[in-house]
């Protein structure tokens, strides 16, 4: 399927999403949104694609945030719609089913993180730059950042980060915990890959109902999140992928794993 503003390449299972508007540093717009939701939807039934690779084109910017000349044209009513979908699409990624990696390459601010912090892990190039400037222009986060951002790396941080409206470089988000692992800027796509390719080569359903587990279960007090880890880990007790995980373990061989 073809996207205006995104570029997307399959291989071997992984899909590498590219958001291409670089000569608005990949700004996000309605236009890239609407490409997002249908790009996520697709990708989610694909049972061919077992990851997702997110980033922008070129080497400056992940997504340098929201497109400034439709958001100042914003209603109280039409700003309140736009975050509302905003929050939709990117619910659609973190609850996609499949481990979604962020490959942030150079800056990554207010629509841009919120995006980085919705895919399950990040992938950062040395030169990348974090943050929510939204402040700065009368805002505040609309994407579920203020909730993401303090989930991720502590309330106090989180609003230093938010009220300050400054941006932290790759080297501060990864030791606060915003990004998982910094990179040489031209080893940032391969680096990526490997990582995903390492979690995909585990069972399908144990990534599902793992990612279902954080998910689901940091917004549940601690008993309901135990009960629902519980149910299931009593589900993959029924699945093919069990037997054959186990039997390869006893058997001393790789596994191979078919989703079931």
């Amino acid at each position: 399927m073809a996207y205006q503003n995104l570029l997307l390449e399959i291989r071997e299972a992984v899909a590498i999403v590219t958001i291409n508007r670089p000569e608005k540093l990949n700004a996000l717009n309605e236009k890239v949104m609407d490409d997002l939701d249908a790009c996520f939807t697709a990708l989610g039934s694909d049972e061919g694609v077992r990851g997702v690779i997110l980033t922008g084109s070129g080497e400056k910017a992940f997504v340098a945030g929201a497109d400034i000349a439709e958001l100042a044209q914003q209603s109280p009513v039409g700003g309140k719609e736009k975050s509302i979908r905003g929050q939709r699409v990117l619910d659609k990624i973190e609850n996609l089913g499949k481990p979604v990696i962020a490959a942030v390459n150079g800056f990554a601010l207010g629509g841009g993180c919120e995006l980085a912090m919705a895919c399950h892990l990040r992938v950062a190039s040395e030169n990348a730059r974090l943050g929510t400037p939204e402040v700065k222009l009368g805002l505040m986060c609309g994407y579920a950042g203020t909730q993401r951002l303090a989930r991720l790396v502590g309330k106090g941080r989180a609003l230093e980060i938010l009220l300050s409206g400054e941006p932290v470089d790759a080297a501060e988000a990864h030791r606060i915990g915003l990004v998982n692992r910094i990179v040489a800027k031209d080893r940032l796509l391969a680096e990526a890959e490997a990582l995903l390719r390492k979690l995909i080569a585990n069972a399908p359903v144990s990534l599902r109902f793992s990612l279902e587990a954080v998910n689901a279960g940091l917004e549940m007090p601690f008993g309901e999140a135990q009960y629902l880890e519980a149910t299931l880990f009593g589900l993959l007790c029924t699945t093919s992928d069990m037997q054959e995980g186990t039997a390869a373990f006893l058997e001393k061989r790789p596994a191979k794993f078919t989703g079931r």
